[in-house]
């Protein structure tokens, strides 16, 4: 029950985020100028951009149902899996949070920094129901955190690949996607930008160039040795960074169609969260290989089988 309920909240959480983004991209996310209602109904004439941001809300409102069981399930498994109670406390106060940034963000006319901060929290919101979902997987009974260059260059990626997006939505919504019509440097070969939208796009390029420095630097020290699930998350996570900055250029170059707009950002949201995983995964194993442990362990009987071929003490 925890397992499945937690799976479909986290998947929704995504769809949601998914769709919310498509609602920014297509400009429909003042079809609806009041809220809860739509255009003073509950069900309005779908027509339009109403649909894009009706049907935003309906997800949303089954997501809250979805959500609200998962904690549930939750709750009834905290004693038996750790770091569930911490998690749900999180997620709870996030969910709070959202709903009321919700309501707020069409009040302030989807400002770009309503914006920002809507899409940011959705991303809290995202990482605490994928974490959720993990644990209720995995079912760790101790969680000890280890201190480690590996996991350390992990967390740098995962709150860089937090800050892109942020960026990201400040400048889709600010309608500075292509205020720089050039790479890698802007218009003019300006590396800061000449005005606040190019400064608002090149602050976007730049926070992206240092996840994938980092994400290079986590993708080779794991896989130069850490545990399996480690590994393949941070490995994963870096294709998928790969293939974002492919996305990225070629939004540039083909002048943000629509759909590779979507495609960056859906592709940005499970970067994101392969890095929430790798994290994870991190926290509950450790980055230590396990194979070091046991290599260790061989070598100790070896020589302890070799001083007794010879007669030595031990």
């Amino acid at each position: 029950m925890f397992r499945a309920f937690s799976l479909a909240a986290a998947v929704g959480a995504f769809l949601l985020a998914v769709l919310g983004s498509w609602v920014r991209i297509n400009g429909a996310g003042m079809t609806c100028p009041d809220w809860p209602l739509c255009n003073g109904a509950l069900i309005p004439s779908l027509a339009g951009g109403v649909i894009f941001e009706w049907s935003h809300r309906l997800v949303a409102l089954v997501e809250g149902v979805v959500v609200l069981a998962a904690l549930w399930a939750a709750l009834r498994a905290r004693r038996e899996i750790a770091g569930v109670t911490q998690t749900v406390a999180f997620v709870a106060v996030v969910f709070v949070l959202q709903v009321s940034l919700g309501g707020l963000t069409v009040f302030l006319a989807n400002s770009p920094w309503s914006v920002v901060v809507h899409w940011g929290t959705a991303m809290l919101f995202l990482a605490g129901l994928t974490a959720l979902a993990v644990l209720a997987i995995v079912r760790p009974r101790h969680i000890v955190i280890r201190h480690s260059v590996l996991g350390g260059v992990l967390s740098v990626c995962l709150v860089l690949a937090f800050a892109v997006m942020c960026a990201g939505a400040y400048v889709s919504s600010s309608g500075a996607g292509l205020a720089c019509s050039t790479l890698p440097a802007c218009d003019g070969g300006s590396w800061t930008g000449t005005g606040a939208l190019q400064a608002a796009q090149m602050t976007h390029r730049w926070l992206a160039a240092a996840l994938f420095a980092a994400a290079t630097v986590a993708a080779y020290a794991a896989a130069l040795g850490t545990t399996p699930r480690v590994r393949v998350a941070a490995l994963f996570a870096y294709a998928l960074i790969v293939l974002q900055a492919m996305l990225g250029i070629a939004n540039v170059a083909w002048a943000l169609p629509m759909v590779l707009r979507e495609a960056h950002a859906a592709n940005a949201c499970a970067t994101y969260l392969a890095f929430l995983g790798a994290v994870v995964f991190a926290a509950i194993d450790g980055t230590v290989p396990l194979r070091s442990a046991h290599a260790v362990e061989r070598r100790t009987v070896s020589v302890g089988r070799g001083a007794e071929a010879h007669g030595t003490p031990q």
